[in-house]
């Protein structure tokens, strides 16, 4: 089992990086040319900036057993059809049973904005969240869903 991190505008790096060389766990970082994230005990690949480069080789990566985290529905979904487990920075889990509902939600925000709307952004990040990120993270590794 290895952790892979969608890490472009990731808030939980560190934790996951932490949390992974804790369990013994290969941590590796995905992120673009734009964002410059490095860690002591991951590894980090950078692809050129553009579209969903980094999603792309995440997905080209990932193998059945692994574990990714990603804010992305997309991206989850892909990784999902890889047969990995996928967390959100909130310690959410993206199943089979849910991606349909978030990504049908992504859709329809998506067109919102394009017709000049807006949607509520994020809400400041509190330490709480990154305590149940944890806890999440913590709890999938050590459940039997993952190898």
């Amino acid at each position: 089992m290895n952790i892979l991190i969608d890490a472009d505008g990731c808030p939980v790096v560190g934790i996951t990086v932490r949390t992974a060389a804790n369990y013994g766990l290969k941590c590796t970082i995905i992120c673009d040319t734009a964002h410059s994230i490095h860690r002591e005990g991951a590894e980090t690949i950078t692809v050129d900036k553009g579209a969903d480069s980094a999603d792309f080789r995440l997905v080209n990566l990932v193998r059945t057993g692994d574990i990714v985290v990603t804010q992305d529905y997309g991206l989850a979904a892909m990784c999902l059809s890889r047969r990995a487990a996928v967390i959100d920075q909130n310690g959410r889990r993206y199943t089979e049973e849910n991606i349909s509902g978030l990504l049908e939600f992504r859709a329809v925000s998506a067109k919102i904005r394009r017709s000049g709307g807006r949607t509520k952004g994020l809400a400041k990040r509190t330490p709480q969240q990154d305590k149940d990120f944890e806890k999440a993270l913590k709890k999938l590794i050590e459940s039997d869903e993952v190898s």
